[in-house]
This record gives structure tokens, C-alpha cells and sequence, in this order.
């Protein structure tokens, strides 16, 4: 009987250790990528900004409507063989619902999101799926849906919670993506920031009620918008359940900044580095650097992980100068990795299967040629971030606000009698070597 109880203590501590904590999960993704416009996508003849729900013959084609093919094994494969070992999965679910008042998931579609998440777990690679485009909830945060959408959320995700229940630490959920009232992009007011923080608690709430492995699942709760700017000023931190404090908990935010150059293409070029080559956007290096290290100083210090979910520049390219372009994207690419790797920021590049020359160009893999890399630029700055130095780059004339990983992780930069010191955690203070 001794050597049994031995046994089970064993098991249990074994079963402990085995589910790591958001930070953790965070530190093991080299980096990710979104298999975008696929499973997030609304079967044709479906009007794409439509709040209702059904679940129309065409239903189970929605991954192929917006003009990519079929999801396969084998294209995660070639993912995982370019260096990418997480994969987030937007997943639409309002046009697989068979009966609205029970909020069903068509049990078809939710064997074809489990496909999917399969393939990836195959190749080891952790995975993220979420609520995406379903615009009952993205397009209406306002007290007068406040109620209704949070009903239908927790019928939502006991049913994607329940069928997931046995998957292990490799899977992550995410409740939300970029809730905001259709074509508003101001700063959200106290209602829309209050709605979209209910969405959150209920979304942690109803996914720890499932119990098993969810309750201590990593759980990804979202910024208004995915905007940082929104995050650090109205964002409340969920309450999760007893004893797990914020460990298991990620802050999403994502970040196509600036918007002007990895957006819309305006400029050309982008950072103090590439001035000299033409006119540059007012976001720059330093911008960078402090936007990621405001969200370690808001939540990292607070013991949750922090998620971008989405993030790329757009190919826009002069034909004449195309190649030094292309050379900046890598730069911008290089950067936002290794300063995000530095303070323990997961990052996911978005990856929509478009090709060309312009706005939302973010095709990385060509799914319709074998995943042939196009985008070259793009993977070149993403593995250079992985394989940056842990050192202190002069950006400016300064140095940028790298310290040691640990410190921004985990700790706090503060000035005193004009020296730099950190905080770590409030135990010893140690000078920023520079």
C-alpha cells in the first residue's frame, strides 16, 4: 500500500510538472505562425458582417471560399520544417451552429477544427484555436448584447472546452480576437472596454468549470481590438480559479505597427536604419522597443504571459528598389522577434496566403504550389530574431532597451540618481550593464 501511495504522489507530482504555465508555454515557442483565411473564413454566399447564425449545405467548404485550398497534413509539415513549432488557428463558428438557442456546433465542423489541431500536435508543435469572425461578438461590444453575447459565449466554449478536455498543455484557447464596433478604430469608450473584459471572465470561467486538463489550460484573453495602446490603459486582468493565480493566463495583443508600413504600404521603408534611403514612417526603432517593453512592465511583472497573435508587413515594393525594400522587411521582421523573445513575448506572424504587391500582401508559404516559400524576406527576419544575440544593439546612438531576458520578463527597469537599475520581482536591485 506504501509503494502505491508512493506511486499516485509520484503521478501526481508528474501530472503537476507536465502542465507548464503560461510564461513557460510562451518561452518553448520559437515562433509561430497563423494559418490565416481558412478556418476563420464564412462559406460562400454568407455575407461576411452577418451577426446571424446557421449552418447553410455549403458550410463544411468555408476553409476553401476566400480562395486558399484544403488544409493538409502536409502543408504543417512544411511549417514545422522552416523553423515554426506553434501554430494559432482562427476558427469561425457562427455558420456551424445547428441550433442557436443551445448554441450547437455541427459536430462535422468540430471534428475538421480537431483535424486540423491534430495535424499540428503531430509534429509537436503547440497550437492556439479562438473565437474569429464571429461577428455576433466582434462587431457588438455594447451593454445592450452585453447579456445575450455573454450567454451564447459560455454555451460556445463548454462545447469547444469539452471536446478538447483530453488534449494536453500543447493546446492553448483563446476566447476572443479583435472585438470593436465596425469600422471604429478610436479609442474604444468605458461601455466597449467593460463589454469586451466580460467577454474575457466569462470565457475563463466557463473553460475552468469544464475541469480535467482545462483547468489549468493556458487561456488567452484579449486587449479591445488587440491594440496595445487600449490593453494598457482599460484591460482588467481576469480573475481565474483558486490557487492558479495569473500563471496560467497570456494577454493577446497584435501588431501591425506601424500601420502606415506594414499595413497600408504608405511608406517604403522603416526605422533610423533605412532613413537614408527615403521617407520613413514616425514609428521607428525606439518606438518598437518601448511599445513591447510597456507590455512586459503591464503584465509580465504581474506573472501572465504575453501573446502577439498576429503581426507582418505587407509586401509593397518600387521594382527599382525592390531588393533594399525587401532587405528593410527583414530588418523590421529580425527586430520585432528577438525584442519580443527578449521579454518572453510569443509571437505569430499572419500569414494569409496572399501574394502581390500592396495592401494585406502577407503570404508566406504558397499553399497552391506546395508550400513553396515566397516570401523569403519574411522567414530570413524571423529566423535571425530566433538566433539574435542576447546583447545590448545600439539603435540610435543609444542602446535599445534590451537587459537580461529574465529582467524584462520578470522585472522592472527604474532609474535612480540617473543610473539604470532593475528590479527583479522586488528582491535584489542590480545595475543595466550598457
Amino acid at each position: 500500500m506504501r509503494k502505491l501511495n508512493m506511486f499516485l504522489m509520484c503521478m501526481l507530482v508528474v501530472s503537476a510538472m507536465a502542465q507548464p504555465t503560461a510564461r513557460q508555454w510562451n518561452d518553448e515557442v520559437t515562433a509561430g505562425w497563423n494559418l490565416g483565411n481558412q478556418l476563420e473564413c464564412s462559406p460562400q454566399g454568407w455575407n461576411n458582417e452577418s451577426t446571424s447564425f446557421g449552418n447553410p449545405a455549403n458550410a463544411m467548404q468555408a476553409e476553401t471560399a476566400w480562395g486558399n485550398p484544403q488544409v493538409t497534413k502536409q502543408m504543417l509539415q512544411a511549417v514545422k520544417a522552416a523553423g515554426f513549432n506553434a501554430v494559432r488557428i482562427p476558427v469561425r463558428w457562427q455558420c456551424h451552429i445547428t441550433d442557436v438557442t443551445a448554441m450547437t456546433i455541427d459536430p462535422e465542423w468540430m471534428q475538421r477544427v480537431k483535424d486540423v489541431v491534430d495535424y499540428c500536435l503531430d509534429y509537436d508543435m503547440k497550437v492556439i484555436i479562438n473565437t474569429h469572425h464571429d461577428m455576433w461578438l466582434e462587431r457588438r461590444a455594447l451593454y445592450t448584447y452585453q447579456t445575450e453575447n455573454n450567454q451564447k459565449l459560455e454555451l460556445l466554449w463548454t462545447q469547444i472546452a469539452n471536446a478538447f478536455s483530453d488534449y494536453d498543455y500543447r493546446l492553448a484557447f483563446a476566447g476572443t480576437n479583435e472585438v470593436h464596433i465596425k469600422d471604429n478604430y478610436n479609442y474604444p469608450t468605458n461601455e466597449n472596454l467593460a463589454v469586451q473584459n466580460s467577454y474575457n471572465q466569462t470565457f475563463v470561467d466557463v473553460v475552468r468549470s469544464t475541469g480535467g486538463n482545462n483547468l489549468k489550460r493556458h487561456l488567452i484573453v484579449q486587449t479591445y481590438n488587440c491594440n496595445l495602446s487600449f490593453g494598457l490603459n482599460g484591460f482588467v486582468i481576469p480573475n481565474d480559479i483558486a490557487g492558479n493565480g495569473n500563471d496560467y493566463m497570456s494577454v493577446e495583443f497584435h501588431y501591425y505597427e506601424p500601420w502606415d508600413y506594414c499595413g497600408s504600404g504608405t511608406y517604403y521603408y522603416w526605422g533610423q536604419a533605412y532613413s537614408s534611403y527615403g521617407a520613413t514612417s514616425n514609428s521607428k526603432e525606439t518606438t518598437m522597443c518601448n511599445d513591447l517593453q510597456k507590455a512586459a512592465d503591464a503584465w509580465g511583472t504581474k506573472g501572465l504571459g504575453i501573446i502577439i497573435g498576429e503581426w507582418g508587413v505587407t509586401d509593397h515594393w518600387l521594382t527599382t528598389f525592390k531588393n533594399v525594400i525587401r532587405e528593410n522587411m527583414t530588418y523590421y521582421c529580425k527586430l520585432l522577434v528577438s525584442e519580443a523573445r527578449q521579454r518572453g513575448i510569443a509571437t505569430f506572424v499572419w500569414d494569409n496566403n496572399s501574394f502581390g504587391n500592396g495592401t494585406e500582401k502577407y503570404g508566406i508559404f504558397n499553399r497552391w504550389s506546395n508550400m513553396q516559400l515566397v516570401a523569403e524576406w519574411t522567414l530570413d527576419g524571423i529566423q535571425q530574431g530566433i538566433a539574435a544575440d542576447m546583447t545590448l544593439p545600439i539603435i540610435n546612438n543609444e542602446h535599445s532597451l534590451y537587459t537580461p531576458r529574465k529582467v524584462l520578463k520578470d522585472g522592472k527597469v527604474i532609474i535612480e540618481n540617473g543610473e539604470k537599475y532593475y528590479n527583479l520581482q522586488g528582491q535584489s536591485i542590480e545595475k543595466v550593464h550598457e
